[in-house]
């Protein structure tokens, strides 16, 4: 163990001695950049972008770069970055992790790697936490941004798409990291180009690093909509598929369970809904609604595939013969059984977008992150974001006192001590920050302060702009502040006058959070920039983290000694124990978001096919012929295939001239006779010659590229969208029904990898089919307009 330990500090220290150079080298620059006026500072940038456009890289540019940012941040902010703040910068640069304590200046140390970025052009992404500290920072740092010729922007939540996208063209964009992710997936569910907000993913530098690729991590950024809200159209849709007569308006193959209209069926069809064309792209709802109807009625059979009890529909488990409760099939299909059933139609939401801040922080070409609190998840950056943590050292040295834990037999009896505690302060006048685990927590032990009949501030991390407020007076002579220890993150507090010479901040914990990391965020609040101060822990054995973990061998020390309630204990040994127990907890939440991460990588790779695709149908601005003729021809292939299994007397060539009507032709415009004698590949260049005169009509009858484009553009994505959607939920589904397969000694991650690629593999068919039927059986009556 030693060894491992000196090998971390010495690398950790050949890499400061590294990163030493690379300062020496900016601040060698220091004399040249003050003897420039402001004008020959400020030109600098447009010099250093011409360099880069002439092949100079970042790193060449560096130390003259940071030098030029130093110089502009001490005449336009009075601030002039560290030595380590240099370090710091450079180590976010490289793609790295600047693990930097409290009061060292994160902010100011973000602008020099910032501004070098936003020189190449293609945009720089500043993240926080929140929305109040994007605006704060944007304001404040966008004053030396602006002064040496950058544009900066704010992107905020309540911003239109125009604002956003005006922020988003910026050189520097502040954002946080839920905004980002969002628009991420809004702009993967546009119809037009210029609808989209982003830009490529270029450089980002996430503030409170941990908290956002760590903490958060496990949790999803899901747009859904409401699946359907339209019940009605599930009536009607019932009601029309009730009029039809099989054989006469409908065919049904009961092999691949799929039921399509016929010639009569689809004028009924446009009869019954008042429309000119039921394969108009403006109908892929409807038809979506029809297929559903008519397979509720013509192919799902009750007391078999389901049944009905106290008005619900239950499915009904094809291998078991057991009802599956709390199941539904989905993709609307249970909604039309209802409606078939006459029972009450539930309404479904539906993900319609959905990616982890993992997945999305990956996609950028560059990412990097500041902290106070990182090297305990070391590991996992580098695991999973292929980012080092590197602490840099300090301006000053550390005075702040970290006392040993003390620990209470019970709740009461720590929470009375506490309360003494902050009343002995109080009474020197030295200001004091008591952190809590949750909100409860921090209610009750104002009550306590209440009877105690001391002064004191709130600090949930509800409002964040008065959060701000609450934090700048926490180092006050006499205040007294409780927060959650989350609340105040990337505020600074700092010391009222006097407040030095009573010892600073002292700063008590009331209880051990399931991460070290929180806990040493809230230590790093006291004792900034070389000040004073103290940090005390106070712990129960009746604290969640000591029920759960290692209070056994604690409780038994306390019994044998036979302690009274009120006596506490303070020792190393206890402090070791909650140390080891966070470490456990830390190890299960690793493991808990290695597998978010490992199921989220199957829909990952899923949703760049798909993206990267949809990206191209926005992007074309001459024709997508070259990407529908070839889907048509898989999808004619498949069919053909399908039915010319075996020897040729054998062929189910009726089968092929359904799926001609059904996709492709018109029923008086082909028959069985057209195939007979042919071999399948001669059927297949008949269907597909069909398929070329067919589109060859519409491009004379719209005699417009521009039209043609759009008209191929609409159909495309509007089907896309529809079963990209289908197949997420359906994803979600497996995801949650998969764990059940470790029962059977099956690997619940391995049949999800395999049962997921066969489904996008069916989606895939199903999206080739949708654009086949809608393109060659939409009749365009009029001009497409958006």
């Amino acid at each position: 163990m030693a060894n491992v330990l000196k090998k971390w500090v010495e690398s950790d220290k050949r890499e400061l001695k590294r990163l030493g150079k690379i300062a020496d080298q900016v601040e060698a620059y220091a004399n040249d950049m003050e003897a420039l006026s402001d004008e020959e500072l400020k030109a600098k940038t447009p010099e250093f972008k011409q360099r880069y456009q002439n092949g100079e890289t970042l790193d060449d540019l560096l130390p003259e770069a940071f030098a030029v940012a130093r110089e502009g941040a001490k005449r336009v902010l009075g601030l002039y970055p560290y030595r380590v703040q240099i370090i710091g910068g450079t180590v976010l640069h490289e793609g790295n992790i600047a693990e930097m304590r409290t009061g060292e200046g994160k902010t100011l140390t973000a602008t020099m790697p910032v501004y070098l970025n936003a020189l190449s052009g293609e945009g720089v992404h500043v993240v926080t936490v929140n929305e109040y500290l994007s605006s704060r920072d944007a304001t404040e740092m966008g004053e030396l941004y602006n002064w040496l010729g950058l544009t900066v922007g704010l992107n905020v939540a309540d911003k239109t798409p125009e604002e956003k996208r005006e922020a988003y063209a910026c050189d520097i964009t502040y954002s946080t990291n839920s905004e980002l992710g969002f628009d991420y997936l809004r702009d993967n569910m546009v119809v037009y180009r210029e609808d989209m907000v982003q830009r490529p993913l270029n450089f980002v530098i996430v503030d409170e690093v941990d908290s956002i690729l760590i903490d958060e991590a496990r949790t999803p950024l899901i747009i859904s909509g409401q699946a359907t809200a339209a019940t009605q159209l599930y009536t009607r849709a019932d009601r029309f598929a009730k009029t039809l007569k099989k054989d006469e308006d409908f065919k049904v193959d009961l092999e691949s369970k799929t039921v399509s209209l016929t010639e009569e069926g689809i004028q009924k069809g446009e009869k019954y809904f008042g429309l000119t064309n039921l394969f108009d792209p403006d109908n892929t709802a409807l038809n979506h609604h029809l297929d559903n109807a008519l397979r509720a009625n013509y192919i799902m059979l009750r007391d078999k595939d389901y049944v009905v009890q106290n008005d619900e529909v239950m499915i009904v488990d094809q291998f078991t013969g057991r009802i599956m409760d709390g199941r539904r099939y989905s993709d609307g299909l249970h909604q039309a059984i209802e409606a078939k059933e006459h029972v009450k139609i539930e309404e479904e939401t539906k993900t319609m977008a959905n990616i982890t801040y993992q997945n999305f922080f990956r996609m950028y070409k560059k990412l990097s992150g500041m902290t106070g609190t990182a090297k305990t998840e070391k590991e996992e950056f580098r695991e999973i974001y292929n980012m080092e943590v590197v602490t840099i050292p300090t301006n000053r040295p550390i005075l702040r006192e970290d006392r040993p834990d003390l620990l209470y037999p019970t709740l009461e009896s720590k929470f009375k001590a506490v309360v003494e505690d902050i009343k002995e302060r109080h009474a020197t006048g030295q200001p004091v920050l008591v952190g809590t685990v949750a909100v409860e927590t921090s209610e009750l032990l104002s009550q306590m302060l209440d009877q105690a009949g001391i002064p004191h501030a709130v600090l949930n991390a509800k409002n964040h702009a008065k959060e701000a407020e609450i934090v700048v007076n926490a180092g006050q002579r006499g205040a007294v502040t409780i927060a959650t220890n989350m609340a105040g993150r990337g505020t600074d507090i700092k010391l009222g006058p006097g407040v030095r010479e009573i010892g600073g901040l002292a700063v008590i914990g009331t209880e051990r959070h399931e991460s070290r990391r929180i806990d040493n965020q809230l230590r790093g609040r006291s004792g900034r920039q070389g000040d004073p101060g103290v940090t005390q822990f106070y712990l129960s054995l009746e604290d969640d983290l000591m029920l759960r973990f290692g209070s056994e061998r604690i409780k038994h020390f306390y019994e044998t000694m036979n302690i009274s309630d009120d006596t506490v204990i303070q020792s190393k040994m206890i402090t070791r124990q909650v140390e080891s127990a966070q470490k456990r907890v830390e190890g299960n939440n690793y493991d808990t978001r290695k597998q978010v991460l490992q199921y989220d990588d199957v829909m990952r790779s899923q949703r760049e096919v798909i993206y990267s695709q949809r990206q191209q149908v926005i992007m074309e601005t001459e024709s997508l012929k070259p990407v529908i003729m070839p889907m048509i021809q898989r999808t004619v292939e498949h069919n053909v295939q399908m039915n010319t299994v075996g020897d040729k007397k054998d062929w189910n060539l009726d089968g092929i001239v359904d799926f001609a009507i059904g996709a492709m032709v018109n029923e008086d415009s082909i028959s069985k006779d057209d195939f007979a004698g042919k071999s399948q590949e001669e059927i297949v260049s008949y269907l597909m010659q069909k398929a070329e005169e067919n589109y060859a009509a519409k491009e004379a009858q719209l005699n417009d590229k521009a039209q043609m484009l759009e008209f191929e553009k609409v159909v495309i994505l509007r089907v896309v969208d529809a079963r990209w959607t289908d197949h997420i939920d359906e994803m979600d589904q497996l995801r949650q029904s998969i764990g059940l397969r470790g029962y059977g000694q099956l690997n619940p991650l391995v049949e999800y990898q395999s049962d997921g690629f066969r489904m996008f593999e069916q989606m895939v068919g199903d999206i080739e089919y949708d654009v086949t039927r809608l393109f060659l059986k939409a009749e365009i009556r009029q001009n497409i307009s958006r």
